[in-house]
């Protein structure tokens, strides 16, 4: 990755953010912390990683992207919007009556958007659906899907890996927000879900830990999941809830909860003088 490259990745990353913040602001609520947690995956995948066309969001070869933790909706819709799927100004709408931007993804009304989700632990089975049909009709797009820390406390999530190792999907990649913290509190205290990689490995998946914050590493490990073949791969990103945004990070009051005007302004304020520091290098 060229310094150029990293140097647009974090400005458009810090575009989601903002359109994170604004968009959940302008709903009175939504879920900003994990949003912005994962918000420089979101950036990366559709930025650099996944062969989309936002001019034909339903391309029958397109790499499929599941959100399996729907709740962070407005981070899926930011970087979408960021994508060219629709226009960034309808992030305002986000939860509003009759807008088609839900608080959780819905594959019928929102373009890029490949599965409705929100039920925790069931977004990777339809994702390894997805990849065992590709496999079916050799195709060879591959499968994503993103899942909290919090919802592999659902046992669901475990027989969808199973299936995923059984059928050895190696164009599926199973990605999990490793911020360690839930609606409840810490995510160690709640229901510990550790060792995460020793377990995923332990199911079959080739595993790959990672700084969720850094593109150089998110692409290393993106690279590498692709190139592994006979079973597949698991990413388990480290990071910090609610990241970018000073008072909103490791603090699991945000998991939920929109800014009001004032927490607005000073979130904003901190993202725009970063993008200028940034778009100043």
């Amino acid at each position: 990755m060229t310094a150029a490259e990293k140097r647009q990745l974090a400005i458009n990353a810090c575009k989601v953010r903002m359109g994170i913040i604004t968009s959940t602001h302008s709903a009175k609520a939504g879920h900003p912390g994990g949003s912005l947690s994962a918000a420089d995956l979101f950036t990366y995948l559709y930025c650099k990683e996944l062969n989309v066309d936002p001019a034909n969001p339903k391309w029958e070869d397109r790499d499929r992207f599941v959100l399996s933790k729907g709740h962070t909706a407005p981070g899926l819709y930011a970087a979408l919007a960021l994508r060219g799927f629709f226009p960034e100004e309808d992030l305002l709408t986000l939860r509003h009556i009759d807008s088609y931007l839900q608080g959780h993804p819905n594959m019928l009304s929102v373009p890029g958007v490949d599965m409705s989700t929100g039920s925790l632990g069931q977004g990777i089975s339809a994702a390894a659906g997805m990849a065992k049909g590709a496999k079916l009709l050799g195709k060879d797009f591959r499968v994503y899907t993103l899942l909290g820390d919090g919802e592999i406390q659902e046992g669901q999530v475990w027989e969808a890996l199973m299936f995923g190792a059984h059928y050895k999907l190696d164009n599926l990649c199973v990605i999990i927000d490793n911020n360690n913290l839930q609606i409840d509190g810490q995510v160690s205290d709640v229901m510990s879900p550790y060792p995460i990689v020793d377990k995923l490995e332990a199911f079959g998946y080739h595993t790959i830990a990672v700084d969720g914050h850094s593109f150089e590493q998110l692409e290393a490990a993106l690279n590498e999941a692709r190139a592994t073949k006979g079973q597949p791969s698991a990413i388990v990103m480290k990071t910090t809830k609610g990241k970018g945004v000073s008072f909103m990070e490791n603090n699991a009051g945000w998991h939920g909860k929109a800014p009001n005007d004032e927490e607005c302004k000073i979130a904003l304020g901190e993202l725009k003088a970063q993008l200028a520091e940034l778009e100043g290098q």
